[in-house]
């Protein structure tokens, strides 16, 4: 559906160097601190900005140093954490707008869609919250019967309901779908830990890991450790570690074995958290 080889562009403040896949029928989460390269990443991909160098094959094709056609356009559908629609138009204008746009506009889900996320159609979008902006940016991305979604932070300012429901319709649109896919990012780790089939760590614009997330759920940990604990330990299966007042956290991907072979020591299950802070601010253990 979607691959990013060496993918590269350069800033002042870090160079993206990204290589990524989406395959058919799955959702891919990608996961970073604020500045990791998640925006940049789906810009290059969307042809928003120009990378220099690398490969982007989108639906089989490749489409690195042109613009994308209509027909590819078509069949992706985006939200982006930096921009929406103009503030004075309602959701009955976005309406129109999208059914010029998309031959395959389906007027009835946008509509249905628009009633079970409680979005007005006739109130202008200036005098919405910041949580019916997001709803309204997800349901024009739902409404077109696409492909790829490409979703940057679609839940952002969304209470824990209003994103539980928007979850929902991102499974419910793969089940009515199952040749379609998704790559999402977001800041609230719960929600692609209980919806991503992959996840994709970002750091300074390069990928610094990629793991299913039911191996990341079930084999990794944090093991917290005494300095005498952290002197004994066998760590071949340490993929970082990070001092402590108390002693040592380490992540490992192997937290069965350290569970039979260190009984004394606390192992914690991983996490979506766990994982971007010990891969970002832990230390390679040599």
């Amino acid at each position: 559906m979607l691959e990013l080889k060496d993918v590269k562009k350069k800033y002042k403040s870090f160079d993206l160097d990204v290589s990524m896949e989406v395959p058919e029928g799955q959702i891919i989460g990608l996961v970073g601190a604020n500045g990791a390269g998640k925006s940049t990443t789906f810009k290059s991909i969307l042809h928003l900005i120009r990378p220099y160098e690398g490969s982007i094959r989108l639906f089989g094709t490749e489409t690195m140093g042109r613009d994308l056609d209509r027909k590819e356009r078509d069949r992706l559908g985006v939200v982006l954490s930096d921009s929406g629609f103009f503030f004075y138009l309602n959701a009955q204008d976005v309406l129109k707008i999208q059914q010029a746009m998309y031959p395959s506009f389906d007027r009835d889900r946008f509509e249905r869609l628009c009633r079970d996320l409680d979005i007005p159609m006739d109130k202008q979008i200036k005098d919405f919250s910041t949580g019916m902006k997001a709803k309204l940016k997800v349901i024009a991305a739902l409404s077109h019967d696409a492909d790829l979604l490409i979703l940057d932070e679609p839940t952002a300012g969304l209470d824990v309901i209003a994103r539980d429901t928007v979850l929902d319709l991102l499974r419910e649109y793969l089940d009515e779908k199952p040749e379609a896919s998704i790559l999402i990012s977001s800041h609230i780790s719960a929600d692609l830990e209980s919806i991503c089939d992959s996840l994709y760590l970002i750091h300074k614009g390069s990928i610094l890991l990629h793991e299913d997330t039911d191996v990341l759920l079930s084999d990794y940990a944090v093991l917290k450790l005494t300095e005498e604990q952290f002197a004994d330990l066998d760590k071949n299966y340490v993929l970082r570690a990070k001092k402590e007042n108390f002693g040592w956290k380490c992540l490992t991907q192997h937290k069965a074995f350290y569970l039979e072979n260190y009984p004394d020591a606390v192992v914690q299950n991983g996490s979506i958290d766990d994982l971007i802070l010990m891969m970002v601010k832990g230390e390679e253990i040599k």
